[in-house]
């Protein structure tokens, strides 16, 4: 059978684009399917969207050859502070202080907004000759045929491939055209997020302030900025909304503290329910599922799209490795070695952040002194602390090669 690709992408976000690019340099003939039209996110506004990228994520994006036009944009993470507390009342004693320095290799990440980095997927996929990026149409229908897999668009252009990869998104139609059934939780939680001037230098310190309500992320950007990941009760998410910008920074201001200064808006605000949403399988026929079609975690300690991007390092070397052997890419089995990589280590750090944000996000009296103490126990312990540490930075486990920085 002549395919139009080898492989078939549902889903142009960035863990789509990411392994496009890295399975594109190795040779594959790609088609990136994104339903928003290319440029739609390439603009000058910040929309609220900015990741925290683990060191192990940059290798990769570097790898792939992403990096160096997001580098300049990027503002480095140099430490990670995480505490609980009450607003208005200061945190407790007892304190989590990550320092990059500790492993020899700081930074421990970077956080880039998510209009440049995408600007910077967007060129590397037009540069690419292997890779075919089609915008402003999705796949609506997929089938097994003829020792591959079609794809039917909005459009009606049919496509053909030996793979179709779902990346797109928690409610991935891929999964569900697939019969993958899903399981899950909503957490009560909205996030608000915004970009927030203040007037003092934050120094690369990333900040996780657990509140009885939810956690308060506060990340640095470039310059004396920040992004906030705010996580409230679904009610009381809808009353920040809909506050005017001076009652919505009186509420936060006890919340942020005065270490920075003084606060104020540098954009719109933003809003999204939260959610756990697990795949029970990540491969079906000629199908697999890479990022939040695979696992949507909670925003907590901003392990999203690192997670995807693990997942594109490890399916990229699998359908590499795969077709330099002369093996069928689609086949089950080949698929199956992608699926025992990841599914257990990310379904682990799943339920690991689920547990974290149940955990901190109440006032139990009984609970209250048992967390702060563990907190106080991971900062005294140096190894485990650098454990801790290692995990965040995405250094743990068995690391794809792009992961390591290493090409495929």
């Amino acid at each position: 059978m002549n395919y139009d690709s080898d492989v078939l992408i549902a889903g142009g976000g960035l863990n789509g684009p990411a392994l496009g690019l890295a399975l594109a340099r190795s040779g594959l003939r790609v088609c990136v399917i994104d339903a928003a039209p290319p440029r739609a996110r390439a603009t000058d506004v910040f929309d609220g969207r900015a990741y925290a990228l683990a060191i192990a994520s940059q290798k990769l994006l570097a790898a792939v050859g992403v990096w160096p036009a997001g580098a300049a944009q990027a503002e480095p993470i140099m430490a990670v502070e995480a505490c609980d507390g009450r607003a208005g009342e200061g945190a407790s004693p007892l304190f989590l202080h990550f320092d990059g320095r500790e492993l020899d290799q700081p930074p421990l990440g970077y956080m880039l907004e998510d209009r440049h980095l995408y600007r910077a997927f967007l060129a590397a996929m037009e540069a690419e000759p292997h890779l075919t990026l089609i915008g402003g149409t999705e796949v609506i229908a997929q089938e097994n045929a003829g020792g591959g897999i079609a794809v039917t668009l909005s459009d009606r252009r049919r496509l053909t491939g030996r793979v179709l990869i779902g990346a797109d998104g928690r409610r991935s139609a891929t999964a569900e055209r697939a019969g993958i059934a899903r399981e899950g939780w909503g957490y009560g939680q909205t996030a608000v997020v915004a970009a927030i001037d203040h007037e003092k230098p934050h120094g690369g310190v990333a900040h996780q302030f657990f509140m009885p309500t939810g956690p308060l992320a506060i990340l640095p950007l470039r310059g004396n900025r920040s992004s906030i990941v705010w996580s409230e009760t679904d009610a009381n998410a809808r009353t920040l909304m809909g506050l005017s910008d001076a009652d919505f920074l009186a509420v936060l201001r006890p919340r942020f503290g005065d270490f920075l200064g003084g606060i104020s808006l540098a954009g719109p605000r933003f809003s999204y329910p939260l959610s756990l949403t697990l795949a029970k399988s990540y491969v079906a026929p000629r199908i697999a599922l890479v990022g939040d079609a695979a696992h949507g975690v909670h925003p907590i300690a901003g392990q999203g799209l690192n997670l995807g991007l693990r997942d594109v390092g490890a399916l990229a070397e699998v359908l590499v490795d795969a077709s330099r052997r002369g093996e069928d890419i689609g086949a089950i089995d080949v698929l199956e070695r992608y699926q025992s990589w990841r599914r257990f280590d990310a379904t682990s750090l799943a339920l690991g952040m689920d547990t974290v944000n149940r955990l901190f996000s109440n006032d139990d009296a009984l609970l209250r002194p048992v967390r702060d103490l563990g907190l106080g126990i991971v900062q005294a312990i140096g190894p485990l602390r650098r454990a801790f540490m290692r995990q965040a930075a995405g250094l743990s486990g068995p690391l794809p090669r792009l992961l390591q920085g290493r090409p495929l």
